[in-house]
């Protein structure tokens, strides 16, 4: 009988132990900000850039798209440019974000041209009133799917400007295509 409890009381403390131990060595910061994205995100200065993309439906243009989340309790801060290598941007004035106040640039038409292809990367440089600066490696994605609608800066016209658009249709192989007939 006295063996038969320290084996109940051995086998117990193991089932108990288990999970406790097993937790050992787990990396994963769970307690980390987390925005799941496509796109690029800062947060080292007093305002926070998040979800960073430019949306492109052809290539060489495209529209800037990103919150502006300023983390200032008191002051109002003031986007007053932004410039890229390779790119001009246009139609941003400067663009003042509340205290703990956000801003989408969505909804303010950034216009970006030149080397703006989608499945790449925009290097962008965001400058605010304060003198802080952030430079971002902004992905390029295209105007499908989540993003679909976004790109406001689309040439209209016809000939090669529409042929030189984004699919948003997935591909299909020859060999998907024989194995449904």
């Amino acid at each position: 009988m006295h063996l038969r409890r320290k084996l109940t009381l051995a086998v117990s403390a193991t089932v108990l132990a288990v999970p406790v131990l097993s937790s050992c060595g787990f990396d994963y910061a769970t307690d980390r900000v987390y925005t799941p994205a496509a796109g690029t995100n800062n947060r080292d200065e007093d305002v926070d850039v998040v979800g960073a993309v430019v949306v492109a439906a052809q290539p060489g243009s495209g529209t800037f798209v990103a919150g502006l989340s300023n983390n200032d309790p008191d002051e109002p801060r003031t986007l007053v440019s932004v410039a890229g290598e390779g790119v001009n941007l246009k139609g941003l004035k400067d663009l003042e974000i509340p205290p703990r106040g956000y801003v989408n640039l969505a909804d303010e038409d950034v216009h970006v041209d030149g080397e703006v292809a989608a499945g790449g990367y925009v290097t962008l440089q965001l400058e605010f009133d304060t003198g802080d600066a952030v430079e971002l490696n902004v992905p390029v994605v295209t105007n499908c799917d989540e993003f679909e609608g976004m790109d406001t800066s689309v040439q209209t016209g016809s000939g090669e400007e529409l042929a030189e658009a984004y699919s948003c249709e997935f591909p299909h192989s020859e060999s998907e295509g024989e194995a449904e007939h």
